[in-house]
């Protein structure tokens, strides 16, 4: 029996290594380098298989065999988390990766592949507004891009999304992405030349809230307690956070406190969760703001209204009343409670997908 054992161990270690060094191998590969009858290595790599320690990278195909790799030397998933928000025809897909360049990559090729797409990264977040529809798009080798969403549409509760790939992001589809928080599941096709997926996800709400006013002269911080706020109200059930924003409003307001900067933070909640969210981010701004004039603002969707967007640039720029404030909220249907606080809550919202380095610099 120890002898069994021993083999195992041998044979899955040399496994291991074939698969770092060359991404994968073959049964003759293993017949090679461990110096074994075809037969044997052949029977290896099924048991193995049959434990789960090995994945099917490639199928054979005419007189190419097929190619395994050691799942224990690949991460079960580089996506993260997958998760979608609807506002009116437009589905925005947020996708957070286990790395930075996985992100990148699909960033690149998603736009390259689908012009139309609004595509946003933020290190290891990548962000994707798409008009819902479907859309016949080529993928393959280089100078094609090698995946692209195909389609997309809402079905119940659900939106489904279709993804058609080659290469690393087909694996991504077949193997990883099911694996992502807030993926329902994921039904591929393999065609001859590509792979074909859906990825069902639940139907979110979009979710904007604005802060400010909640520091003092001596002490506190803005954009602290905006960070705390997305962390509270991310331990909540049915809330997925995106991100946090910084933007700088006029310089010259004589009561400022520091740099006059405002903060927005934006997550996608289970519909029936907004109302609770609004409380609970009511009540942690007002408990844990050093200053009695704070504000906060509140906004349901992710397209910026064309009048909200010029209320958080003129911020930038001149001086702003409460009435004012009150007024944009009113005629953009936007939640708004506090103090002077407001103005800036308000700005932020209409700020919050403006390029960071045009809200983080000051305006002239």
């Amino acid at each position: 029996m120890q002898g069994v054992i021993e083999r195992r161990r041998s044979y899955l270690q040399l496994m291991r290594k074939m698969t770092l060094r060359k991404g994968s191998f073959t049964v003759d590969d293993l017949a090679q380098i461990a110096g074994i009858p075809r037969s044997t290595a052949r029977d290896w790599i099924a048991r193995l298989f049959d434990e789960g320690c090995l994945t099917v990278m490639k199928q054979p195909h005419g007189r190419a065999p097929s190619r395994y790799a050691a799942t224990s030397v690949i991460p079960r998933t580089a996506c993260r988390k997958i998760f979608t928000a609807v506002d009116g025809e437009i589905v925005e897909v947020v996708h957070e990766c286990l790395s930075s360049a996985c992100a990148a990559f699909c960033a690149r090729h998603h736009a390259t592949a689908h012009p139309a797409i609004k595509v946003i990264r933020e290190g290891t977040i990548l962000r994707e507004f798409v008009r819902m529809g479907r859309y016949d798009i080529n993928v393959g080798l280089w100078p094609e891009p090698a995946v692209a969403v195909t389609g997309i549409w809402q079905e119940g509760d659900e939106i489904v999304q279709r993804i058609r790939s080659v290469g690393g992001p087909a694996y991504s589809l077949t193997g990883m992405m099911g694996r992502a928080e807030g993926v329902i599941r994921v039904d591929t096709v393999r065609h001859e030349h590509s792979t074909e997926g859906c990825i069902r996800t639940q139907a979110l709400q979009h979710i904007i809230i604005g802060i400010d006013n909640t520091d003092s002269l001596e002490e506190g911080a803005t954009f602290a307690l905006a960070i705390a706020l997305l962390d509270y109200l991310s331990e909540l059930s049915g809330t997925f956070p995106i991100g946090h924003h910084i933007a700088m409003l006029w310089q010259d307001l004589p009561e400022k406190t520091a740099g006059n900067s405002c903060s927005a933070i934006e997550l996608a909640v289970v519909p029936e969760k907004a109302d609770l969210i609004r409380r609970a981010a009511v009540r942690f701004v007002g408990d844990e703001s050093v200053s009695d004039s704070w504000g906060i603002a509140m906004k349901t969707g992710f397209i910026i209204p064309k009048s909200l967007h010029q209320f958080g640039m003129k911020a930038r720029t001149s001086l702003v009343t409460c009435a004012e404030a009150r007024q944009c909220a009113r005629e953009c249907d936007i939640y708004i409670y506090g103090g002077a606080g407001i103005i800036g809550s308000l700005a932020a919202i209409g700020l919050a997908h403006e390029p960071e380095d045009v809200i983080n610099t000051p305006a002239f």
